[in-house]
């Protein structure tokens, strides 16, 4: 059904671009789009793929420059600020 999340990583360890898409449920939507502008990766779309799905996915895509750790870094806090990393935000510190 095309519910996934995924990133891309190309570059260098300095200059990186990251490149991908999450599937959130619409309760993790802001929590997740507050964290990834937080780690300065920017936002390309927000839609959904399916219709009348329960409960509700939506999907983001998005697209950030600059090095590959701080990257990784902004990514991670999306995972743990969505809930989607099996982590709590508060075990991670």
């Amino acid at each position: 059904m095309g519910v996934n999340t995924w990133m891309a990583f190309a570059g260098s360890d300095d200059n990186a671009v990251v490149d991908g898409d999450f599937a959130v449920s619409e309760d993790e939507l802001q929590s997740a789009l507050k964290a990834i502008r937080t780690g300065g990766i920017n936002i390309v779309a927000i839609h959904s793929h399916m219709t009348h799905e329960n409960p509700r996915i939506l999907f983001f895509h998005y697209w950030g420059r600059g090095p590959a750790k701080k990257l990784a870094e902004a990514i991670q806090g999306v995972l743990l600020a969505a809930g989607l990393s099996g982590v709590s935000a508060s075990a991670a510190k």
